[in-house]
Formats: structure tokens, sequence, C-alpha cells
């Protein structure tokens, strides 16, 4: 969908639910369509900037997006940079409105706008490996405080989330679709997966769900939902966020890395900003090949779920990574 589509079709609902919220809104921009529908409010009366976003139908339940922010405001509490849920004038954290243009109903969800930039595209333009070091080491930190928090917070009785365990990552229907159906996998391919995902229920099923890396998680920490201004780092897009292991959260921090020549310097120095904030084992970090193994596996599903998403090099590319991983996978012990 082109971004002319996306604001004739999503931008009437958006002007709704603006209204709900205690928001003088002025101008009301569309800054992503993906998997949901992202606007920029600027208010007319201060000049402050929100983000409304419009979020997907059958992805969560109102009740799970409440949980989230519950947990995004004890982060904010607990001093983590992130951006403040603002409710809507009523007290509810969402409206439902009609997208009329296709007759869908979706929630809609305000916060505080987060400036900067996306670390994405600032490591894009890293030359200095100092540099890119010390990214990754306040990446680690901040990891290892959204663990910290999480592991110690008493989730709230009416806390509705889903999980990334055993069966939401490598279940018969795991949550992001079943990796091994989509259409560019060979017969070989499909049999390969399918065999590395039995392997590694088994180890999943060892570790089990240990107090020590199993929390409440970000489930999307990578650059493209951190933004940078100027020493701050702030997350964003808590859309994922889940019940989970703490390895999962740093493979995904660490997984879009692995073809860059500097990964090991990346991942050292993330890790050496977790260990400073959190103790993790050894052999809890050993199990970090599969833990990012699995998230390769998981895009792929998430592809196969959305067709609307033509397949490019950098598909075709991670596929045969995956692919390539999964043929040399071995479980520990």
């Amino acid at each position: 969908m082109d971004k002319a589509d996306a604001e004739r079709i999503f931008t009437p609902a958006a002007q709704e639910a603006l209204a709900a919220f205690p928001v003088a809104g002025g101008a009301l921009r569309l800054v992503a369509v993906g998997e949901n529908a992202t606007f920029r409010v600027t208010d007319r009366q201060d000049g402050a900037d929100y983000v409304l976003r419009l979020h997907r139908p059958g992805y969560h339940t109102l009740d799970e997006l409440n949980a989230e922010r519950v947990w995004i405001r004890a982060l904010a509490d607990a001093g983590i940079a992130v951006p403040r849920p603002v409710p809507a004038r009523d007290g509810r954290e969402y409206v439902t409105v009609l997208v009329g243009a296709t007759g869908e109903h979706r929630h809609a969800g305000m916060a505080q706008w987060t400036e900067g930039q996306l670390l994405s595209d600032v490591l894009r333009d890293v030359s200095d490996l100092r540099v890119l070091e010390g990214y990754f080491e306040q990446l680690g930190a901040i990891a290892a405080c959204l663990h910290n928090q999480s592991s110690a917070w008493r989730v709230p009785r009416t806390f509705r989330r889903h999980a990334l365990d055993r069966d939401g990552l490598m279940g018969d229907a795991p949550f992001w679709g079943p990796f091994w159906e989509h259409a560019l996998l060979s017969a070989a391919e499909r049999r390969l997966l399918l065999k590395t995902r039995d392997r590694i229920r088994g180890v999943l099923d060892r570790i089990g769900r240990d107090p020590s890396t199993w929390s409440l998680i970000h489930a999307d920490l990578h650059p493209g939902n951190v933004v940078v201004d100027g020493e701050r780092l702030t997350v964003i897009d808590f859309d994922d966020a889940a019940f989970g292991w703490h390895q999962y959260d740093i493979a995904v921090a660490l997984v879009h890395q692995q073809a860059s020549p500097h990964f090991a310097a990346a991942e050292a120095a993330f890790l050496k900003g977790y260990r400073a904030l959190r103790d993790i084992s050894d052999a809890a970090l050993a199990l970090l090949p599969m833990f990012r193994l699995i998230r390769g596996m998981v895009q792929i599903g998430w592809y196969h779920q959305r067709p609307e998403h033509k397949p490019t090099a950098a598909f075709i590319e991670m596929k045969d990574r995956v692919c390539a991983q999964c043929a040399v996978f071995r479980p520990a012990g």
C-alpha cells in the first residue's frame, strides 16, 4: 500500500480517534504504515508532539493492549526511557474506531512523541568501530534494565499477554506463523526447518522457564526500535512484547548484525553493557546462536503470514542464512 492510499484509508479514522484524546489536534501526519498505521500529531496550542497508532486487527485483544500500557508505565516509573502513554479524556487507554474504507475496527492509542533518529539509521553512517561499540554497549545496558525491572516486577493479576515460549516460537501453530510453509522454501528446506524445529524444542524443554532468564521481554529490541537523541536512547514499539527468554531479546538486538564484519565486536559490546547491570551465566549465553536461529525462523513465519510483503533480495539472503544455520545446528549438551 503506497502512502497516498494509506492516508486516504486511515486518516478519517485517525481524526475520529484524535477527538477522544486530551490534545488540541492540529497537524495529523501519517509517518508509517506497516503492522499498524502510525500518525504524528502536533498540538496546535502548545506545539507538543504525540504519536497516534491505529493497531492492526486480530493481533492483540484489547486486554492485551491494555497490559502493554501497564508495563510501559512501570518501565517509565523505573527510569527507563520509553514513550509515556497518553490516556483518552475518559481514562481509557484505547478508543475503537471504524476504518470506513475497509470496514474494519481498529483500537487507537496515543503516546508522547519520541524525537530523534532510529538507531538503525544512525548505524548505517557509523564508520568508527568505537562508536558502533558504544551504541551496542548502551543497548545492552538498556536490555539489562528492562530485564531487571520485569524480573522483579509483580505482574498484575489481570495482566494478559502472549508467551513466546516453546509453543509460541516452535510449536505446531507458532505465534508468527508456520515458517516451514513459506512458498519460497524448497521441499528439502522445509524438511530441514522441521527437523531443526524438533531439535530446538528439546533444548527449550530442558531449559524451561528459569526466573533468571524468563520474564516479560520487549521481543523486538532491534536498532529499528530504538531512537537516538543526543546521548539518550529510547526504546519504542512494544507491540510484540511478551513473556519470553531474555536470550531471545538479546538475539533480536544483534541478529541483523550477523552479516557484518563487526558482529563479534557488536555482540561483545552489547554483553559488556548488559553484564555491567545484570548477571547472566555463560551457560545461558551459550544459547545465543540458537536464539538467533529461532529469530530467523520466526521471521520467515512472519513473511509467510503477510504475503503482501513481496520477497526481496534481503529476504532471500536471510532465508538462505537460516537454512545454512539449520544445517549445522546441533543442540547444546
